[in-house]
């Protein structure tokens, strides 16, 4: 069995410690880790011992200060984006320029096997083309005008497909949301 450093508890000086650290309101805080501002509140003012998940989260924002900008969702550059995700989890956001065949990638993930382009950190728009085919079925496929028609779709066009069918393929996790 494997020990580890993180804390089992923690205390609300710690919360206020790690809100200080990160220069966040209680609000603010409350909305980076998820719970209700008045959950945070009884945490800063509670005299026992504080346990649960929060433990380990504070534990890694006390040692890296750069958490939230790691997290934060970036700006969106271009008209369209896609948000490239693994169960529920972002892995890399994707915003697209069509006309001007431009992409802008921010991988959220270090395991290049969760990445949409893996350890490809600056793909060509050609490459994100690629990527986008390879989350479709095949133009080539055998009776794909029948596929099309399931999908309502009038004419093979990646985006449309995927705007369908989430990218999804049948023996992965991993889906795409587009956003426009």
């Amino acid at each position: 069995m494997a020990n580890y450093i993180t804390p089992n508890m923690v205390t609300s000086e710690d919360i206020r410690l790690a809100r200080d650290i990160l220069n966040m309101t209680q609000k603010e805080f409350a909305e980076f880790v998820n719970v209700s501002k008045r959950t945070v509140e009884r945490w800063e003012y509670t005299e026992e011992p504080i346990t649960g998940p929060i433990t380990i989260l504070l534990d890694m924002i006390i040692k890296n200060h750069n958490l939230p900008q790691t997290l934060t969702i970036p700006e969106k550059n271009y008209n369209m984006r896609l948000w490239y995700m693994y169960h529920s989890f972002v892995c890399t956001i994707i915003d697209v320029d069509e006309m001007d065949r431009k992409i802008d990638i921010h991988n959220f993930i270090t395991n290049p096997i969760y990445r949409a382009f893996g350890v490809n950190t600056e793909p060509t728009y050609d490459e994100y083309e690629e990527f986008i085919r390879s989350r479709c079925f095949p133009e080539s496929r055998d009776k794909l005008k029948l596929e099309l028609k399931k999908l309502d779709i009038p004419f093979y066009d990646p985006i449309m497909i995927i705007e369908k069918t989430k990218g999804r393929m049948a023996d992965d996790d991993f889906w795409i949301k587009i956003e426009w």
